[in-house]
């Protein structure tokens, strides 16, 4: 009996060295450092006409915040980086971002606080420093909303996806597309939205839990939308990495 007849179900990885991963965590990367800045921006959609209640909540639009659009591609990214490369290699693109993120939020902050020019004899100079604080200002709460879902929400993705695939090997990966999507993506919108949603001004029950619900319900939606993309990347990439193929250690734990 042959090793592949033995083992059907075996899960392959790549190895890390080529010239394709290099760009993945640079888009990887760069997709939360948008994302870390534009979620500061809260937003309300249909709130002149979307009104109802849900037993005891009130819904009075749909509450949501500037990254909304580009941050559901960071997990899309995620799920690539995992199926082809694994947990370890995925360990090490969350680190890389959460450094990246801590030295740009350390950045903003310091240029916020420079020294400013007399608002009276330079008063255009004045004005642009002060929408310079009111636009990228950092806000110590959102910050740590979006360090600690990102923290929590990337490593259970990628975590599950990983797990399920050493279960079933090259085979269902829809299911593991989705099912880490719904773990991660429910951890990340919930310690983010219960953290930042008193600094976004969705202060009562209502709000919160709208913008909670909304959230998750959209990134895990963007996933679905987007799953062929994902395949074809995922396809693509195996094909092309020389390295693509059974691995003798758990690619959780190596």
């Amino acid at each position: 009996m042959t090793e592949t007849a033995a083992r059907p179900h075996r899960a392959y990885f790549a190895a890390t060295g080529s010239r394709y991963f290099p760009v993945l965590v640079g888009l990887f990367v760069g997709v939360m450092l948008i994302s870390n800045v534009t979620a500061s921006r809260p937003a309300v959609f249909f709130g002149s006409w979307l009104t109802f209640d849900v037993g005891p909540l009130h819904v009075n639009g749909l509450p949501t915040d500037g990254a909304f659009f580009l941050f559901p591609l960071a997990y899309v990214l995620g799920d690539v980086i995992s199926e082809v490369y694994g947990f370890r290699a995925m360990r090490r693109v969350i680190a890389l971002g959460f450094a990246i993120l801590l030295v740009a939020s350390a950045s903003l902050w310091l240029a916020d606080h420079l020294p400013m020019s007399d608002p009276v004899t330079e008063a255009q100079t004045h004005e642009l420093q002060t929408a310079f604080h009111t636009v990228s200002g950092v806000i110590p709460q959102i910050l740590l909303a979006g360090l600690a879902g990102y923290l929590v929400g990337e490593f259970l993705n990628s975590y599950v996806l990983v797990r399920m695939k050493e279960r079933s090997g090259e085979h269902r990966l829809w299911a593991r597309l989705l099912g880490s999507t719904v773990v991660g993506e429910a951890a990340d919108t919930i310690v983010f939205c219960a953290i930042a949603a008193p600094a976004l001004g969705f202060t009562t029950f209502s709000s919160f839990a709208s913008y909670t619900v909304v959230g998750f319900v959209w990134k895990v939606l963007v996933e679905v939308v987007v799953m062929p993309v994902t395949y074809a990347v995922c396809g693509w990439l195996k094909r092309k990495e020389p390295t693509y193929g059974p691995t003798e250690l758990s690619a959780t734990n190596r």
